[in-house]
């Protein structure tokens, strides 16, 4: 036990905290998850989420909170806004591993662990300060633990769900034990689950800071968090060209690269085989269908809304790999099988890669290095399942994809972290500021601005909006894209002295 715990451990916090705070936070997502808990500073107030000095009804405050005493802790930066993703991730890989073993088995435990951290979506976002991590581990352990029958910690999750994230933190624990009842005609359960004391734990846990809320702000705050963030973004889309039914099958075979290889094949044979002797099975795939279906109806789509749906496929495959390693001889073909899919996605992928060089030249580098280290985990993989060595195929991905994820901080994101990033216009209007004549930001970088440069500056959520800023004859500074800039009419920008420019960002002066 302790040895496959601490290699899962050590691997664990390797892949997730190396290089933490060395890119600039990347617009838009990330700003707005640091710049909010140092506006909790800036007000003193810890109960009600503000940014730009506004209050802000977006999210709940749990991520906030855990920024907040991050900074508390090391300071205002980059590592600090990230560091409780981080922690969490690793967390989540301790909840999955330590249920798992107690359900299957150990060997079971230590392959899901580290497919999951493994997966490209679900590191990725580890390194990231957004909330969907904290989100994914109260998920993960309410429903491992009602998986355990430990329904005061179904419970107690549930509500820190609900704290992170709103509504979904509930609904989504409640119906998936719900469907799963209904598919494993078990519904006398229910008289096992201390459903009384269940509802006050939920409450203690999850409610009462909703409470507070409503007490200080009203029907804004229910109108705009429930109506608004939670309703109509489910029922109208907030990015359009996300409106597909199709979204998550490519974010879903990209993000859990390069496990995809196996997973149709794990859960195919988790629901033909394994769900008769086994009902985990049936939970673990009811959970991860009930995610995908979910977000898949939902007219805002978001890649990392479905990172909930990657620990019971992890499990799955964990179980289907674990099962594959004990009885390789038997399922040779299996093998083979697992391996022609690693071939065919590994290089689309590499070519995709190659392709979006045209966009992305300056990804030159990472992007040889990267098919250099996928090519030689095919070469490896395929090497180790013709020898019938099928725990050293597993081990083979695991290694190509923790020395992918240093190539991602060092030598990916680094390259294009500027393109992404409004740290460098944030620190030219620095040092070019007269600290008294207005400001006008666009809104995509709006929050990389306001965190990098100690000003909030007034949004423009349009071209349309900055033409009308522009009318004014009082001198001020403008922060947009070259694309805004580009969409003026020649006597605006006459108007108008361009400062810096830094990549596609420029900082303008209005005399």
């Amino acid at each position: 036990m302790k040895l496959g715990f601490w290699a899962v451990t050590i691997i664990t916090v390797f892949v997730i905290f190396f290089n933490l705070g060395a890119v600039p936070l990347l617009d838009p997502d990330e700003p707005v998850y640091a710049e909010t808990p140092k506006e909790m500073y800036q007000f003193n107030d810890f109960v009600s989420p503000r940014i730009y000095g506004e209050y802000w009804y977006d999210k709940p405050p749990m991520y906030y909170w855990l920024v907040a005493a991050s900074y508390k802790l090391f300071g205002v930066s980059e590592f600090s806004a990230r560091f409780p993703s981080a922690l969490l991730g690793v967390c989540c890989i301790w909840a999955v591993y330590f249920a798992v073993r107690r359900l299957f088995s150990q060997t079971v435990a230590a392959i899901s662990s580290l497919v999951l951290v493994t997966s490209i979506e679900f590191f990725y976002l580890t390194k990231a300060a957004v909330t969907d991590i904290t989100l994914c581990l109260c998920l993960t352990v309410a429903l491992l633990s009602f998986m355990e029958k430990r329904y005061y910690l179904f419970y107690i999750f549930a509500g820190l769900a609900t704290l992170t994230k709103g509504p979904i933190g509930f609904l989504f624990p409640g119906a998936i034990v719900f469907l799963y009842l209904l598919c494993a005609r078990n519904f006398s359960e229910l008289k096992n689950m201390k459903i009384p004391a269940g509802i006050i734990l939920f409450a203690l846990f999850g409610l009462p800071w909703y409470i507070v809320m409503y007490n200080l702000h009203g029907a804004p705050f229910i109108d705009t968090f429930i109506g608004f963030h939670n309703i109509t973004r489910f029922t109208s889309p907030e990015h359009p060209e996300g409106v597909l039914w199709y979204y998550y099958i490519p974010v879903l075979l990209l993000g859990f690269f390069p496990w995809t290889a196996v997973m149709v094949q794990a859960v195919w044979k988790s629901l033909t085989e394994c769900y008769r002797h086994n009902s985990a099975m049936l939970f673990l795939n009811i959970w991860a269908a009930f995610i995908f279906v979910f977000f898949s109806i939902s007219r805002t789509k978001l890649v990392s809304y479905i990172l909930p749906m990657y620990p019971p496929l992890a499990i799955i495959v964990g179980c289907y790999l674990a099962d594959l390693v004990q009885k390789q001889k038997r399922y040779s073909s299996r093998a083979f099988g697992w391996g022609i899919t690693l071939f065919v996605l590994t290089s689309l992928l590499i070519a995709g890669l190659f392709i979006g060089l045209k966009e992305m030249p300056e990804l030159k580098n990472g992007v040889i290095v990267v098919a250099g280290i996928w090519g030689l985990m095919i070469c490896g993989v395929w090497l180790f399942i013709w020898q019938r060595k099928l725990m050293a195929a597993v081990w083979t991905k695991i290694a190509a994809m923790a020395v992918f994820s240093v190539i991602l901080v060092t030598m990916l994101f680094p390259a294009i972290a500027l393109q992404f990033s409004s740290v460098a216009i944030a620190r030219e209007f620095k040092t070019q500021y007269d600290q008294a004549s207005p400001v006008y930001v666009i809104k995509f970088l709006h929050p990389g601005f306001a965190f990098y440069a100690d000003v909030y500056g007034k949004e423009l959520k349009s071209g349309e909006e900055l033409s009308q800023a522009l009318e004014g004859n009082d001198r001020a500074y403008f922060v947009v894209r070259n694309s805004e800039y580009q969409g003026l009419k020649d006597e605006q920008r006459q108007k108008l002295t361009i400062l810096a420019r830094r990549e596609d960002k420029m900082l303008l002066l209005k005399k």
